[in-house]
Parts: structure tokens; C-alpha cells; sequence
């Protein structure tokens, strides 16, 4: 079957799982998972991660008490398989994945805050308290990934009484510029760019070059399609 070029946008982590794969950990039944979150709730992520440590020190070094969802992914595979989940990740294919000409969208750290802003005024003009007024009234468990997007714990501080809508903005605000600066961070440093684009396209348009630089990647081995 012959393969085909592709154009795709997304995250650097999903880049890195179209290039290197995924490691082949197996699927792992849910009452692992469920054990888990139970002892987690039961001891805190402190304790928790000692006891990871005990039996996966490489996973736990690179995680924080605060990493739930990772913690927790760390432990039920631990206890489904037998081996650390460090072990499962060293299996992952490190080469022979399908090549990539990498461009990356990285505006000056004002604009970007200047968006951040902006883009938190936008969703309160386009309902986010009424959403989150919606959520809360469904008793969801606040541990749930949705539960913690940025933005809706602060409404959520808001709705309950414990914070003004403008100081629940603030914090919102505040936390999706640390969200941002840590993306950038980790894009500088990790997705290895073959071209960088200091601004938003929408303001800068296609930069100069680029269209020949994808034309020549295309033609060059790198970029052609095997079948």
C-alpha cells in the first residue's frame, strides 16, 4: 500500500509518538487504576510517590506529588505486569518512524501573555461561568482531569464564594502564562524545530523561505513517502 504525505498541527508529544511510537505497555483493567486512586486519595501524592519509589525510582524521580494522573498510570502498571513502567518505556522504537520537517509557531513571550489574557475575557464572554455553574451542580469528583482545566477550579472558587470574579480572573490568568511559559520551555528544548516562527502566522504571514524550504524536504529522502 502506498503511503502518503501528510500536513498535521498538534503538540510536540504527539509529533514524538508518530515518530518514535508508543510503548508497548499493555491494556491494564480498571481495578488497578481504581486501586490506585484509592490508596492515593487515602495516603496523598507525597506519600504515594514514596511508596512508588520504592519499586519504580526512575518513574518517580521525574514525577512530582502533585502529578496524579502520572502517579497513579505509574502505579497500575506496576501492579498489572510485575515490572516498572520505566522497563515498558525503554522498549519504546526509537528510530525508523516516518520522518517530519518540524515548524515551530513561537511568538514573543509578551504576545503571548497578551493572548492568554484575552483568550480568558473571551471565554467569560462566551458563557465559561455559566458552564462551569453547570459542572458544578453535577457533583463531579474535582480530582478528574477535566475538573482541573485551567481556569474552571478558579470559577468554581468563584461560584462557591471563596473568591470574586475578579480575583478568580487573576489567578486564571496568572496560571495559564505559567502554562504557557512551560510549553514554550519545553518546545525549545525538546521538539528539536527545523524551522522557528518568532510570531503568530496570523500577523506575520508565511515567513520567508518556508514554502521552498517544505518544497525542498519534500523532494529530499527525508521527506518522500515509501510504499
Amino acid at each position: 500500500m502506498r503511503r502518503r504525505r501528510g500536513l498535521g498541527g498538534g503538540a510536540g508529544r504527539c509529533r514524538g509518538a508518530w515518530r518514535e511510537g508508543l510503548a508497548p505497555t499493555p491494556d491494564i483493567p480498571g481495578r488497578f487504576r481504581r486501586a490506585a486512586q484509592a490508596r492515593l486519595a487515602a495516603i496523598g501524592g507525597l506519600a504515594f510517590r514514596r511508596e512508588l519509589a520504592d519499586r519504580d525510582p526512575e518513574t518517580a524521580a521525574r514525577l512530582t506529588n502533585g502529578d496524579t494522573q502520572r502517579l497513579v498510570r505509574a502505579r497500575e502498571v506496576l501492579e498489572a505486569t510485575g515490572r516498572p513502567l520505566a522497563d515498558w518505556q525503554r522498549e519504546q522504537r526509537t528510530t525508523g518512524g516516518p520522518d517530519a520537517f518540524v515548524v515551530l509557531v513561537l511568538p514573543p513571550r509578551e504576545a503571548t501573555y497578551a493572548a492568554c489574557d484575552a483568550r480568558f475575557d473571551a471565554m467569560l464572554e462566551r458563557g465559561a461561568l455559566e458552564e462551569a455553574r453547570a459542572l458544578a451542580g453535577l457533583g463531579l469528583d474535582p480530582s478528574l482531569p477535566g475538573m482541573k482545566a485551567i481556569g474552571l477550579p478558579e470559577l468554581l472558587a468563584h461560584l462557591a464564594g471563596h473568591l470574586t470574579l475578579e480575583q478568580a480572573g487573576e489567578s486564571a490568568r496568572r496560571h495559564t502564562k505559567r502554562y504557557a511559559k512551560r510549553q514554550a520551555t519545553w518546545f525549545r528544548h525538546q521538539l528539536h524545530a527545523d524551522r522557528v516562527v518568532p510570531g503568530m502566522i496570523g500577523d506575520v504571514g508565511v515567513p520567508a523561505g518556508l514554502l521552498d524550504e517544505l518544497r525542498r524536504f519534500l523532494s529530499s529522502p527525508r521527506g518522500r513517502p515509501s510504499c
